[in-house]
């Protein structure tokens, strides 16, 4: 009977550390999942707003950033990738932590108010999602070099939207092409918004 119950207690403080042991193991995976690669910061640029305004990497920290590189004559990739950050835009509609920077691969035609215009075209009637020109050959630069992006511009550029966090690092790249990869920079998101 001893034997019994020795056994018995045994079995069951074996059980409750094989818990324990399980939910350490599940929590440190959960965790993992979440953990988000950090490609580096992004260097200091500063270009022109739509709104005549100066806005660089000093306005973008602070707020959860969802950069991407487009312009406005684009027939091809650019109304369907933008498309996809107005759906994010009113998504985050009431969160003044998120932000969407849109940044011209065409400033030679891409004007202030043709900038205005677009934004308009696309619902924008806030100050989150920005839409800025800058030098061509400080574009390229931050495109390639900055932001890590290939691409021949303006023709070629890259239809990636890109995660930045509030202290100005790149968070992770993400598909405008594809529903699981527009997903993942949504619970990436969320996981950053956690952390402000």
């Amino acid at each position: 009977m001893k034997n019994k119950i020795s056994g018995l207690v045994s079995g069951i403080i074996a059980v409750f550390f094989l818990a324990v042991l399980a939910l350490v193991v599940i929590d440190s995976a959960n965790k993992s999942r979440y953990d988000l690669p950090d490609y580096g910061s992004i260097p200091h640029f500063q270009f022109i707003e739509r709104s005549g305004i100066p806005y660089g990497k000093t306005e973008m920290e602070g707020k959860i950033n969802i950069v991407n590189f487009f312009f406005t004559s684009c027939k091809g990739p650019c109304p369907y990738m933008n498309s996809q950050v107005a759906k994010l835009y009113r998504k985050y509609a009431t969160s003044q932590d998120v932000q969407f920077v849109s940044i011209s691969v065409d400033p030679q035609r891409d004007s202030l108010s043709i900038l205005q215009n677009y934004a308009t075209d696309f619902g924008v009637t806030d100050n989150r999602w920005l839409f800025l020109r800058g030098p061509m050959d400080e574009v390229e630069i931050l495109s390639e070099k900055g932001f890590m992006l290939g691409g021949e511009l303006p023709d070629l550029h890259s239809t990636k939207l890109i995660l930045v966090d509030s202290a100005g690092h790149i968070r992770g790249y993400y598909n405008s092409y594809n529903e699981n990869s527009l997903e993942l920079l949504t619970i990436r998101v969320r996981e950053l918004l956690k952390k402000m």
